[in-house]
């Protein structure tokens, strides 16, 4: 039988009209100040009735003391079955739980915090392990790949330079052209960054995200061996990288290689808290304690036994 249905039976008569008895069971379970008038009645089944008080704490807005009652069959000894705090209608409540790896937001993190990554993070995958290679005779294995590109360079000596500017082609340069080379080298923009350019760039990435800030400090790993790094092209590849890690506080920055944070894919342990120093304690040393403060001076002279024999 459903809930509804039960709810919706006639108060056993009995166990409706042993008010006082609900409303002493409610005082002596939260005090007379905290139960005030009767809300109601309802049943629960058969010869078992619950009674609703208000609540008067004011944290417990819209709370209810609830007091449920029964008496056996053919019996008229109505009993006490249980006394608790139920929420009302109207009654304020918490949020629903959300756990913690669902409550964390972007810009959290601070210096010490680890993100522990989940063994099936769908934001991960594993690396290179073997499975997925070509067979050797398949068209895109490595050694097949070694000679297409040997004969692209071969067919690229013997075929003539245009005189057309790489920017003015209408379609890409075939691969292994002087066209191709040309763009991947920058060759169609005017200027290109010079070392100095690339120092400085280097120089300030390092300072914002790099190994001497207080996260990187505190990281367990640095980005080097994060799942979430990816690499830069031409020579910065060598020492930095973006991050991809939408809850670190460098997501899509440039961050140094040796850079780190709690949110490193491979951080999957959490770390124990360092313990407290052990106490120090001084036994070489005896702190004087007067026996009778309010005395004159606040010292005790000692005296010995015959002495108090002689004053006794």
């Amino acid at each position: 039988m459903s809930a509804a249905t039960m709810r919706s039976r006639t108060p056993d008569r009995l166990c409706a009209e042993a008010v006082e008895l609900a409303l002493a069971a409610a005082v002596e379970a939260a005090g007379e100040d905290s139960v005030g008038e009767h809300l109601g009645v309802v049943a629960d089944g058969d010869r078992v009735v619950t009674h609703f008080f208000a609540c008067k704490e004011s944290a417990y807005r819209g709370w209810r003391w609830a007091v449920t009652l029964a008496r056996a069959s053919r019996a008229k000894l109505v009993t006490l079955d249980e006394t608790v705090l139920l929420p009302g209608p109207e009654a304020m409540l918490a949020p629903e739980w959300v756990p913690w790896s669902e409550r964390l937001r972007p810009g959290d993190m601070g210096p010490g915090d680890l993100l522990p990554t989940e063994a099936e993070d769908l934001r991960l995958e594993p690396g290179f392990t073997g499975e997925d290679a070509p067979p050797p005779d398949s068209v895109v294995s490595e050694e097949a790949e070694y000679s297409r590109n040997l004969r692209e360079l071969a067919e690229a000596e013997d075929a003539e330079v245009s005189a057309v500017p790489p920017s003015a082609l209408p379609v890409p340069p075939a691969r292994g052209s002087l066209a191709s080379v040309a763009e991947e080298l920058g060759m169609r923009r005017a200027r290109v960054l010079s070392r100095y350019g690339l120092h400085t760039a280097a120089d300030r990435w390092d300072e914002a995200y790099g190994a001497k800030t207080p996260m990187a400090q505190a990281a367990p790993a640095s980005c080097v061996t994060c799942a979430f790094l990816l690499p830069l092209a031409g020579s910065l590849r060598q020492a930095f990288g973006i991050c991809a890690n939408e809850f670190s506080p460098a997501d899509g920055r440039v961050v140094s290689l040796s850079y780190g944070c709690g949110g490193h894919s491979e951080a999957a342990v959490m770390p124990k808290p360092p313990r407290p120093a052990p106490p120090v304690i001084d036994e070489t040393k005896v702190d004087p304690m007067p026996l009778h403060p309010d005395r004159e001076g606040g010292s005790v002279e000692e005296t010995t036994p015959a002495e108090e024999l002689g004053h006794s």
